[in-house]
């Protein structure tokens, strides 16, 4: 909406105001709409093709808002059975102002990585276009270098450190090139019970081995531990792979 607001094109801002009953996306669900293209969703189909045929013929004609109350039944195509109102309003630079305070106050949920090898960048690209605020970590600043496009990037010697300073209900996901170091994360992650996701790359054998490590010293349980990651997703072994079905665990978790 900046970017169409400085250009002097005129858009529009569709949002969902409420919901009854089964419906394609939540109560306050956006998009905008412009001549030439729009951004966001507030479903897509059948609703939001007839909410985009609307602002256009808002933009056409001059007018500044309109609110449409719309059951998602066989009069638009769609069985959802529930119903809709939206509010379509021509963007301002009041509506952008309203719409950035609003994204100011928004809590999102944090990620970390701790590694930034090959499962550790491909599962970085994996959570980037989720909404949560993603960090990865690791010593070797030439790996972070191309993942700053993800999210924050911390390159440091004690990576255990940013545990302590992760906001609660943070997900962190462990992946880094030596074992010894996955173990003494991992027992600093289970140290804080308001995890919201706890996982490590490898094998049942070196869970097994990281929970008798735990019991022996009198660390903190390992029940929450996610190993391995991405375990109910398919059987390949690709960084690619492992990332997706990791990053369906932590949106589970997250979301």
């Amino acid at each position: 909406m900046a970017d169409l607001l400085a250009r002097g094109a005129p858009a529009v801002l569709i949002r969902i105001e409420s919901v009854a009953g089964s419906a394609p996306r939540e109560a306050g669900a956006a998009m905008v709409v412009s001549a030439q293209g729009s951004t966001g969703t507030i479903g897509g189909g059948a609703l939001e093709h007839m909410a985009i045929g609307l602002a256009r013929e808002m933009l056409s004609d001059g007018a500044r808002e309109r609110e449409i109350d719309q059951p998602l039944g066989p009069e638009i195509g769609q069985c959802c059975g529930g119903r809709v109102r939206l509010r379509l309003r021509r963007a301002d630079a009041a509506t952008l102002d309203a719409l950035a305070a609003a994204e100011a106050a928004l809590t999102r949920p944090e990620a970390l990585i701790f590694g930034a090898g090959h499962v550790g960048a491909a599962l970085a690209r994996a959570l980037a276009p989720l909404p949560l605020s993603l960090r990865v970590i690791d010593e070797r600043g030439p790996l972070l270098a191309p993942l700053s496009a993800f999210g924050r990037t911390v390159e440091t010697a004690l990576p255990e450190a940013e545990i302590s300073a992760a906001p609660p209900g943070a997900a962190y996901v462990i992946l880094t090139h030596d074992h010894g170091l996955d173990f003494l994360i991992a027992e600093a992650a289970l140290a804080r019970a308001d995890a919201a996701y706890i996982g490590m790359i490898g094998s049942a054998t070196k869970r097994a081995t990281l929970v008798s490590r735990l019991s022996r010293a009198g660390g903190p349980p390992a029940d929450r531990l996610v190993c391995p990651i991405g375990a109910a997703g398919p059987k390949d072994r690709r960084p690619s792979i492992i990332a997706a079905a990791t990053a369906a665990e932590i949106a589970a978790a997250l979301f």
